[in-house]
């Protein structure tokens, strides 16, 4: 069965940056499952997928545009520590949860000075072209329990619809 919209795939994927450096793989752990074309992956990885089939491997290099985006210098802000009262940990690498116009979103502290904190609101990975290894290991035609979950069931689960 080739992989299409609302097709189950699990598979192993290993991603590294341009320079080759390994970021995250899924061999030495536990496969990743999603059903395909809910926009659980990055663009560039998805469109990818469209047509392959069990037992393919293949590597794919996808652009910074596809993947988590080009970097906006305009989601890094410096705000007085004072802002930031309460908070614990204010060190180089914590992460935060800052209200912005789009609503919720992850900031990472970048910087630390007596008086301010410079957050990034960026991906970490955006304004990386990455490349990807990607074995495909089963598809099959996602259930209608899990089209309408939105997520992957194991074998005989059922989550009882609390979604």
């Amino acid at each position: 069965m080739k992989i299409t919209n609302n097709s189950v795939v699990v598979m192993h994927y290993a991603v590294s940056d341009s320079e080759g450096t390994l970021i995250d793989s899924s061999y030495d752990h536990k496969p990743m499952a999603i059903i395909q074309g809910t926009g659980y992956l990055i663009p560039g990885l998805e469109d990818a997928l469209i047509d392959h089939q069990e037992g393919d491997k293949f590597e794919v290099s996808v652009s910074a545009e596809q993947a988590y985006g080009n970097r906006n210098d305009e989601y890094v802000q410096t705000v007085p520590k004072e802002l930031l009262q309460g908070v614990e940990e204010l060190t180089v690498g914590t992460q935060l949860r800052a209200s912005t116009d789009d609503g919720e979103q992850t900031v990472i502290v970048i910087d630390v000075t007596d008086d301010e904190v410079t957050v990034d609101g960026n991906h970490p990975l955006a304004g990386l072209d990455l490349s990807f290894d990607v074995e495909i290991l089963e598809v099959r035609v996602a259930t209608a329990e899990e089209l309408a979950h939105g997520h992957i069931h194991s074998d005989g689960e059922s989550c009882g619809g609390n979604h």
